[in-house]
């Protein structure tokens, strides 16, 4: 279990940790999100040892990182996977780390097995691609076997095929009942890996919920209804004071939108009425959405487009990675993993 408590950082009198709490559980996959500068990575870090907090504390297991003997054994990390020898082959960068860490050389031939990079295990790793690079890290994080995950972008630059593969591997790990904590900007991924999130904005913690609840309480649930007695199923709404609206769907049949109103709670005004219902659809807004909602006020940049006609944007770069997030969508750009 990693346990966050009043974690702060200031670097110049500016804060970038801001009290932080917050705990991560075995056996679920905790996202960690937040707008760019919102402080993730240097939380992530701090978790590490690789930064020390300006005061609170984290802890991993009830023990600092830094008071582990083999910490390795203990804790896996993806924090920065450029990080390594570009003159050095994959299999010797990590048999440094075995080595230092008293593992065996079978270990990294199995790791390397793991993350798909078996065949370009004597290959310098100046020369991989940036979805190389991430499989690379993501095999020196788990040469220790560890119990505790913590990955930051471990899908930054992977293609489709690697993105997938990563998302069923950690939800793999977790239900062996270890703690994964996973940082993505890929929102539409994080809602079909994570169980549960950690969401800060400014340095400040903005949600800790479910996944299922986060969505839910950021957003609006609507119901799509459709019926061959559009005039009887109106009349009905209108006697148990439920506001609605109809349109038009893409082959002309009217279809009544109900906002925030279950669609148990919908069905059950239809039967109560006597009313065939054809369609009894519940939408909710995406992560993604719920996300914008919430994160609003946190971005760290804001763009106006008004002079244009154009809607306001927040513009984002990071790591390779450029962003442009709008109040619906937010498309993330990245190299191919080859």
């Amino acid at each position: 279990m990693i346990e966050v408590s009043a974690l702060t950082k200031q670097y110049d009198g500016n804060v970038v940790v801001d009290s932080l709490d917050f705990t991560v559980k075995p056996g679920i996959v905790t996202g960690f999100l937040g707008p760019n500068g919102a402080g993730k990575s240097t939380t992530m870090r701090m978790i590490v040892g690789l930064d020390n907090p300006t005061s609170g504390s984290a802890t991993i297991d009830g023990k600092r990182y830094a008071e582990y003997e083999k910490p390795l054994h203990k804790v896996g990390t993806l924090l920065d996977a450029q990080w390594l020898h570009p003159h050095r082959s994959a299999a010797n960068h990590l048999r440094m780390i075995a080595t230092a860490n008293g593992m065996s050389r079978k270990r990294v031939d199995e790791v390397l097995g793991i993350v798909g990079l078996s065949e370009v295990a004597g290959r310098k790793a100046g020369t991989f691609s940036l979805g190389m690079g991430q499989r690379l890290g993501l095999a020196a994080a788990l040469l220790g076997d560890p119990e505790v995950l913590i990955l930051d972008e471990p899908v930054n630059g992977l293609d489709p095929e690697g993105i997938r593969w990563v998302r069923g591997f950690v939800r793999h790990l977790a239900s062996e009942g270890r703690t994964v904590l996973i940082s993505s900007h890929l929102l539409s991924e994080m809602a079909q890996t994570a169980d549960h999130l950690v969401v800060i904005g400014k340095g400040k913690l903005i949600a800790d919920r479910s996944t299922q609840d986060f969505i839910a309480s950021a957003s609006e649930t609507q119901t799509v209804v459709r019926t061959a007695n559009p005039s009887e199923l109106a009349e009905a709404f209108t006697q148990e004071s439920v506001s609605f609206r109809t349109e038009a769907d893409t082959r002309g049949r009217r279809t009544f939108l109900v906002d925030n109103v279950s669609s148990e709670q919908v069905g059950a005004i239809a039967h109560s009425h006597g009313v065939l219902l054809h369609e009894l659809t519940e939408r909710h807004a995406s992560l993604e959405e719920a996300f914008m909602n919430i994160t609003g006020q946190s971005v760290e940049y804001t763009g106006n487009t008004a002079a244009s006609g154009g809607t306001p944007i927040a513009a984002h770069e990071s790591a390779g990675t450029a962003e442009l997030n709008t109040d619906a969508t937010a498309v993330t750009v990245t190299t191919g993993d080859k």
